[in-house]
């Protein structure tokens, strides 16, 4: 039997590839919704994401849709939609290809000739900051105004808090990138894409409820985890508030503080070194505007002054009547989240008019944590868990849905072997 603590995406997806391949498993979960993260909801009849707002529509996120019969539910945003960065007072659009920086206004010539010279320059080092690569690779402009805002917008995190060895260097050894960011972008393809950006009819929980569905017999909602304790004949003891359940193996996939918790007993010094890992806070406000603005979104650059990080235009990805979600806060300005809804609600309307000319009034309001990814993930280096448990989460390997699925697929593969080793020396006694 597998206990898998946590049933957000990573829980349910390994309790899903653990159903395929006829593991035994039980998913504890401590909310009374499953998905965790993902969430997915209507307000005024319109659908609004606290989660992610979206997707890529990669092979593994595509299996699932057809195994949990979904393939009338997606929804694919149109590639050619631009992409923008508010800077210097204006939206601008990202360029979508290699040879695309060489037109446009988001960068001055000054800045577009500085690019040029990226492929002399040498690769990354683990010990120096994202924001220092990213300036001596590309230049000081094309790091505010691009690379900065895309990336640290991903963990609501300032780069120059995050170090390349802990968080960017492990993405570029995947893509392949050994020493040039953007030769790999001039030679052999032309644009700058992958796999389509996807929603589901009813939102992102879509999927998570399909896949609870699919496997709700394993899901025991509301039922957190206590503490863990070695039990009889090598297996471990989960206690919950009703009842104690005994397995021989045990995934963590929860958020870090709960990790750290659930482990303080049998692993104090990890225990310690995952509750020192920093969350980002975000304020998460939905807004409902009448515009004619068209693109996937815009993230806004590291010149401006302002609380805003980005803002998705679900509108126009999604046919979403109008809805648009802003980011506020992360590093840059953590305070925000400690105001109250009204007065965050009203920063949010007045920078999304200034920055798109357009008027807008707030849906809702909502507060996140995001695992930061910066200097902190340092307290991971050499982290040491007692045999049987193993750690599954956004905040410990790669963050986003595809990673999220990569893990639990390979994850499930590996427990699978040990369950087959365990049943054959059972066997051979």
């Amino acid at each position: 039997m597998i206990g898998i603590v946590g049933g957000g995406l990573t829980g349910l997806s390994l309790a899903h590839e653990l159903a395929r391949r006829g593991v035994d498993h039980v998913v504890l979960e401590a909310d009374v919704r499953p998905g965790g993260v993902i969430r997915s909801g209507r307000i005024e009849g319109r659908l609004l994401e606290w989660g992610p707002q979206r997707a890529r529509l990669v092979a593994s996120l595509d299996r699932y849709v057809r195994e949990l019969g979904l393939e009338g539910d997606v929804i694919l945003a149109d590639p050619d939609l631009p992409l923008y960065v508010y800077a210097a007072g204006k939206l601008r659009e990202v360029p979508s290809s290699g040879w695309g920086w060489l037109g446009g206004d988001l960068l001055t010539w000054g800045a577009k000739v500085r690019m040029a010279f990226e492929i002399l320059t040498a690769g990354p080092r683990p010990e120096e900051t994202v924001a220092d690569f990213l300036v001596r690779k590309l230049g000081r402009q094309p790091y505010e105004r691009i690379a900065g805002p895309l990336y640290g917008g991903l963990y609501a995190s300032d780069p120059a808090d995050m170090v390349v060895g802990l968080s960017l260097g492990p993405v570029l050894r995947e893509l392949g990138v050994k020493r040039s960011l953007l030769l790999p972008l001039l030679v052999g393809r032309s644009r700058i894409d992958g796999p389509a950006a996807c929603s589901f009819t009813h939102g992102m929980q879509t999927v998570t409820d399909a896949l609870y569905e699919a496997n709700r017999d394993a899901v025991r909602l509301s039922t957190p985890v206590e503490r863990i304790r070695p039990g009889e004949r090598r297996r471990w003891a989960v206690e919950t508030p009703a009842e104690t359940v005994e397995v021989e193996e045990i995934v963590l996939t929860c958020p870090a503080e709960a990790a750290a918790r659930i482990l303080a007993d049998v692993a104090p010094h990890a225990a310690g070194a995952i509750a020192s890992l920093h969350y980002n806070p975000l304020a998460v406000v939905h807004l409902h505007a009448d515009t004619d603005l068209e693109g996937f979104g815009y993230q806004v650059s590291l010149e401006e002054d302002l609380a805003t990080r980005g803002v998705t235009w679900n509108d126009s990805l999604f046919d979403r009547d109008g809805v648009y979600t802003a980011y506020l806060g992360g590093a840059k300005r953590p305070g925000v989240v400690e105001e109250l809804d009204d007065r965050i609600g009203e920063i949010a309307t007045q920078e999304f008019e200034r920055i798109t000319g357009h008027g807008a009034r707030v849906l809702a309001v909502a507060r996140v944590t995001m695992p930061a990814w910066d200097r902190s993930w340092a307290a991971l280096k050499g982290l040491e868990v007692p045999r049987g448990i193993r750690l599954a989460a956004s905040w410990e390997s790669r963050p986003g849905i595809p990673g999220r699925l990569a893990q639990a697929n390979r994850l499930a593969e590996a427990l699978t072997r040990q369950a087959s080793a365990r049943s054959r020396s059972r066997w051979s006694r």
